[in-house]
């Protein structure tokens, strides 16, 4: 896709600060939990003998702080119980949007809460914006990946197909199962504005006349070496080391593909755009940002693997002034 530049953290209102502790306290390893929990208790039972003990007519000054920080104790362990124990594994999570991938849906650093318990008893479906860990070949640079070689960052995308629909991108027209989808979310658009610190600043809706002189690729799911694998083309080529541009004026390619699915030789490229498109495969979906030619997502790095769903998104709590349900 063009434009794989304004991919990066987008700079928004509230303060950095805020912005830091708050996905911090939403992403908290449980195990830190578990030695937050265990410290406070053993505090609590520190405490216990003091309370007890004490008797009515001694209870003042050090029985008082002992008290309040028994009751203060009591409610931060169960509160850290219910909310990351309870709660936030079954429940509902806070994630932090990093890119401008899903944008004017949802801006960077909007703060999103998961629906983690819908996905427990129902599938995830076409439109669900759903919060996911990506394959492993999403990864961008080495440090994306873990020891395991599983992906860090979790990402938000709308669900364009389900297992059995058959999805294509007809230069930039959706298709599913056949018929034109009419993605009223979806915009074309440029970054724009002063870089500080390797961040763009915002984004702008293309005109109509900026939008006539892209090469929009054309999409879909093809079968190939005997695994299904996303396929990205236009006039040129298809799935290119190098996408060639049908503008001179263009700078940027209008495609992008994961390395392992680019394809050296236009016998194979030319072999697959005659092929016809094939069904999202039983197990998996297919995720694309709503911020089309700015969106690093299924058409680049392929599919989601269905145990890889977290949930899905439901509302922006966070800023404030921009707290609304998702759709």
């Amino acid at each position: 896709m063009p434009y794989l530049t304004t991919l990066l953290p987008l700079a928004q209102s509230q303060p950095a600060g805020t912005r830091e502790i708050v996905d911090a306290l939403a992403r908290t390893p449980l195990s830190r939990i578990v030695i937050f929990v265990t410290v406070l208790t053993v505090l609590r039972v520190a405490i216990f003998p003091i309370l007890k003990n004490t008797k009515p007519h001694l209870r003042f000054t050090a029985y008082k702080s002992a008290h309040f920080a028994n009751e203060t104790i009591d409610a931060l362990v169960y509160a850290a119980v219910f909310v990351f124990m309870l709660i936030r594994p079954f429940g509902v999570q806070a994630f932090l949007v990093p890119s401008g991938s899903m944008w004017p849906t949802l801006y960077v650093n909007d703060f999103i809460v998961a629906n983690k318990a819908i996905y427990r008893y129902t599938e995830p479906k076409a439109n669900d914006i759903v919060v996911f860990r990506p394959p492993a070949t999403a990864q961008i640079k080495p440090e994306d990946v873990d020891s395991d070689g599983e992906m860090k960052t979790d990402y938000v995308k709308r669900c364009i197909g389900a297992p059995g629909d058959l999805i294509e991108l007809k230069k930039g027209v959706l298709y599913r199962n056949g018929k034109i989808v009419d993605e009223t979310y979806k915009t074309y658009s440029e970054g724009e504005g002063p870089q500080v610190d390797g961040e763009t600043q915002n984004f702008r809706k293309l005109t109509d006349e900026e939008k006539s002189r892209l090469t929009i690729a054309s999409f879909k799911l093809v079968e190939y070496k005997g695994q299904v694998i996303p396929f990205d083309y236009t006039d040129f080529d298809g799935n290119a080391i190098e996408p060639r541009p049908g503008n001179v004026e263009e700078i940027h390619p209008p495609y992008a593909v994961a390395q392992k699915f680019q394809i050296a030789t236009p016998h194979d490229q030319n072999m697959l755009k005659a092929q016809p498109a094939v069904k999202v495969p039983s197990g998996y979906f297919l995720m694309m940002g709503d911020n089309r030619n700015n969106s690093w997502d299924g058409r680049v790095w392929g599919l989601v693997p269905r145990d890889q769903i977290i949930g899905r998104a439901e509302f922006v709590w966070w800023p404030i002034s921009a707290m609304r349900r998702l759709h």
